[in-house]
Parts: structure tokens; C-alpha cells; sequence
């Protein structure tokens, strides 16, 4: 993947604050894992994040619903009953 924003001719500066120590130590290990400075990291990561495809949540329900709608009944005592034999 090509980042965009190495691409531009002009970038704008952002200045982060108040990051926790925490995330902070995340970033900086997933930058030298991946061979980039901090802010390079930082970057690929909100590029990443903001060009992922929008989840339409509604028609992904309404999916999964007609899914498991289509599946056969289950029963359940029977799938108990191996879980016990399994716990032997």
C-alpha cells in the first residue's frame, strides 16, 4: 500500500496531546515491528482506518437474520449431552 499522504506536494501538520502511555507504547511497538518512524505509523494507521469500507450495520443484520433464519432447528439437549461426554 501507498500512503497518499507521502504522495502530496503540501502536508499539513497535526500536533497529538494528551496521548496515553499505553497507546502511546502501542504505537511505538507497531512502528518498529513495521520499520516505521512514529509518525509514519501513526499515519498509515488513520489512512487505513478512514478509506475502510462504511459497514452498513442495518442491511448486514437484516442478512444475517435471513441466514439464520434458513438454518435447520437445532436441538440443544443433544449438543449438551456431547459436551458432557466430551468433559469426561
Amino acid at each position: 500500500m501507498v500512503s497518499l499522504w507521502f504522495q502530496k506536494d503540501t502536508v499539513t501538520t497535526i500536533t497529538l496531546k494528551n496521548i496515553p502511555p499505553d497507546l502511546h507504547a502501542r504505537l511505538k511497538e507497531s512502528a518498529e515491528r513495521n520499520r516505521r518512524s512514529l509518525n509514519s505509523e501513526i499515519l498509515v494507521r488513520l489512512e487505513c482506518a478512514l478509506s475502510a469500507p462504511r459497514v452498513q450495520r442495518y442491511a448486514t443484520a437484516q442478512e444475517l437474520k435471513a441466514f439464520t433464519d434458513r438454518q435447520p432447528m437445532q436441538d440443544h439437549s443433544r449438543i449438551d449431552r456431547f459436551k458432557k461426554q466430551g468433559r469426561r
